[in-house]
This record gives structure tokens, sequence and C-alpha cells, in this order.
């Protein structure tokens, strides 16, 4: 049996949601679900390594709902996607985490005009599923790098499996 990490199997690309520079001497990469609530105690976490690493880390999402456990993971997902179309995926992104207990289409939509997205066009793109294969490809890129729940976070391509749900070790791991 291999002792080896399981590896980011798709390299950061123009198709992802990007913070911080493109040469930050790290990268950290979050697989997450926007109704899972260990990702909403990540949510936090990340903010405030964000913080303390400033242009120092570049920070990756990418979305794996887990729709068996999760009946608005799909829809938050795609509504993240629909602002970013708009420029708002950050924006969209932590309101959903920070509204996480409530989501819902209703939620969404007043999201959506609350960061002022044109919401014909942002209510068109979900209920055509605009945004629906962007989505598969982030969760199908998760699951061939061996992301099996949510949150799972990659440092510089490998897979970080200690504990993430405190800023001093998730920072201790970032500037290894």
């Amino acid at each position: 049996m291999s002792d080896e990490m399981p590896h980011l199997t798709i390299p950061v690309g123009p198709d992802d949601h990007v913070q911080g520079p493109a040469d930050a001497p790290v990268t950290l990469v979050e697989y997450g679900d926007y109704e899972c609530p260990h990702c909403g105690r990540a949510y936090p976490v990340v903010k405030a390594v964000q913080k303390q690493l400033g242009k120092r880390l570049r920070f990756v999402f990418r979305n794996m709902p887990l729709n068996q456990i999760h009946k608005h993971a799909e829809l938050a997902a795609e509504a993240a996607e629909a602002a970013g179309a708009q420029g708002k995926f950050w924006e969209m992104h932590d309101a959903l985490y920070e509204h996480q207990t409530e989501l819902s289409q209703a939620l969404v939509l007043q999201l959506a005009h609350k960061l002022g997205l044109d919401g014909k066009r942002f209510e068109d793109d979900l209920s055509h599923g605009r945004f629906r294969e962007h989505v598969k490809r982030d969760f199908s890129g998760g699951v061939r790098s061996g992301v099996a729940g949510t949150p799972t976070f990659f440092i510089d391509g490998e897979r970080f499996d200690d504990d993430w749900s405190n800023v001093e070790t998730l920072l201790a791991a970032l500037k290894r």
C-alpha cells in the first residue's frame, strides 16, 4: 500500500474561481458544498488564513455538492456559478455560506437581488441549468482526485488530511 497522498488531478485553470495572485507561493484548493455544516465551519477558518497570508496565498473553490445529503447543494453551486457569470462569484459564495441554514430557491433569488445581479438573467441561468455542466466537471474532478467528503482541501496539489478546523493548524500546513 502506498503512503502517498492523493493529488489534485485537475490543475488550477481558467475555469476556476481564484482569490490571490497566480504566482503566490502556496495554493489552497477547497472542494466544498454550500449546505455542508463542515464546510460552513471551514469557511471562517479559510477567511482567517487568507487574511493572515494575504498575497502569499492563492485560494481556489470548486463545487462538490453532495446532493444525496443536501437538497439545496446543487442549487447553491449553480447560483454561485450564475453569479460568477456576472462577476460576483465570491460575493455569492460568501453570502451562501453566511446564510447556509436558510438555503432555498427564494433565498438564492433574494441574495442575487441584494448583490445587484441582473435578476432575469440569473433566474434564466438557473432555470435552464446553464452551469450544471460546470458544477458536474468540478464534482467529477474531485472524485478523480480522491475527494470523498466535504470540505476536502489540497495544498499545492496534495490532499490535506490533517485538522482544518482551526486557523493555526491550517496556517502551519500552508507555511510548510
